[in-house]
């Protein structure tokens, strides 16, 4: 079965994919007719396609996410791939095949990952930061298994959320012992909660968001957040006006830097300051990762990147280093 990222303009395919996305949607033409604008993936990558044949059964048939057999050919328009479906009908049990097997998910195993943010918690030594970081993840914990960390914009995978987190803490751990003036315990529990409440602002299956939930529209992950660290503190005991409490919402409130990227206060601390940064720094290299590794073989620049101000990226045809 050929991987999406091999596709070729003229390819004849016949295949088993994730159906990430199905929209119906109607032509121009009079009457108007019904057709499917579906997204179809796999392990590789993923696919606009078109199911023009639709029949009215079928918009009772198929629902995202799911495993599908499709039949079709690989053309160009407007310069990049689109896939016709020409047949498509739902996989089965007898087919083999496992939806988990088509999805992008974290290069770590979950159990590892949530594993490495508990034991992080565990080592901070202020007691108070301590007990609000841990009843914060354990709120959550086993949405981390699988939680993307957004909807497109980066690490939008299976455990992509618990993923971000820890490559954060990786870069905070080096940024901390860099620059000794950082508080350690407070730079590491904002990344620990910053976007942890991203679990309540999404509504996800198998590291796909479908929608933005209720809650998540109307507040947001960054107010949710740093209310569960309020929450957290009168559960455990601890004053809420404390300044440990009030460093931890700054954290969160102020991560995202502007109050065009929904932070309500900019970063007023030097801890707040580190956070914001590193944020950036994994979530831009994440999507340019994402955008290189999943880009057609036949093809050496990527679409616009929204998070890097639309600017494309050139997959250069030199080697990648050997690992040291």
């Amino acid at each position: 079965m050929s991987l999406i990222k091999t596709f070729a303009d003229g390819d004849e395919i016949t295949g088993f994919y994730l159906l990430k996305s199905a929209a119906v949607k109607q032509t121009n033409g009079t009457p108007p007719k019904d057709y499917f604008d579906l997204i179809l993936a796999d392990r590789s990558g993923e696919i606009s396609a078109k199911f023009w044949d639709a029949a009215p059964a079928d918009k009772e048939t198929y629902f995202a996410p799911m495993l599908v057999k499709v039949k079709g050919i690989v053309h160009t328009y407007r310069e990049k791939l689109q896939f016709k479906v020409v047949r498509m009908r739902p996989a089965t049990d007898e087919d083999g095949y496992s939806l988990t097997e088509f999805i992008r998910s974290a290069p770590v195993p979950p159990v590892d990952l949530v594993g490495v943010m508990k034991r992080t918690a565990a080592s901070l030594t202020d007691e108070d930061m301590r007990t609000i970081v841990q009843y914060v993840i354990a709120k959550v914990e086993d949405k981390l298994m699988h939680y993307p960390a957004g909807k497109g914009m980066h690490h939008a995978f299976y455990a992509g959320l618990a993923y971000h987190i820890v490559r954060m803490l990786e870069l905070g751990e080096f940024v901390a012992k860099q620059r000794p003036f950082l508080n350690r315990d407070l730079l590491l529990a904002g990344i620990l909660i910053h976007d942890i409440a991203k679990t309540e602002e999404m509504d996800a299956e198998l590291g796909i968001v479908k929608d933005y939930s209720f809650t998540g529209k109307l507040l947001g992950h960054i107010s949710l957040a740093a209310n569960w660290t309020v929450e957290a503190a009168i559960a455990s005991g601890i004053d809420t006006n404390s300044e440990t409490v009030v460093l931890l919402q700054h954290l969160i409130l102020s991560h995202h830097n502007l109050g065009e990227w929904g932070s309500p206060v900019q970063p007023q601390i030097p801890e707040a300051v580190a956070l914001h940064y590193i944020d950036q720094l994994d979530a831009k290299l994440q999507a340019v990762e994402d955008a290189v590794d999943t880009l057609p073989d036949t093809e050496q620049w990527t679409a616009p990147l929204r998070i890097i101000e639309n600017k494309q990226i050139y997959r250069a045809k030199i080697k990648q280093n050997a690992p040291v």
